[in-house]
């Protein structure tokens, strides 16, 4: 199964190691295109959500193929929801929207 444009995905970077959580828009040998937050960001961007106080948008990134240390879907289950489904349960709307 390929991952494609439009889905949910956590990219795994390194130097610096960084985690974003996003949609993705396009995957080729130069590199990766995400419209994302960081994920350390997410509990707050929720809360600043859900209480309509300002926060950061999720923003344009395009991270180089030598950066990328991997690039997994955001699939839960009903044990350990996604990213996604944990969004929507917090804030009542799709993290696509944003």
């Amino acid at each position: 199964m390929k991952i494609a444009k439009g889905e949910s995905v956590i990219a795994v970077l390194h130097s610096p190691r960084e985690k974003l959580l996003g949609i993705l828009g396009e995957i080729n040998a130069s590199g990766v295109f995400i419209r994302g937050i960081d994920l350390s960001y997410f509990e707050d961007w929720c809360s600043s959500i859900v209480n309509d106080e300002p926060f950061l948008p999720m923003s344009e990134y395009f991270v180089p193929m030598w950066r990328v240390e991997r690039i997994v879907l955001d699939e839960g289950d009903e044990v350990n929801p996604s990213m996604t489904d944990q969004f929507l349960k917090k804030t009542g709307q799709l993290m696509s929207d944003y």
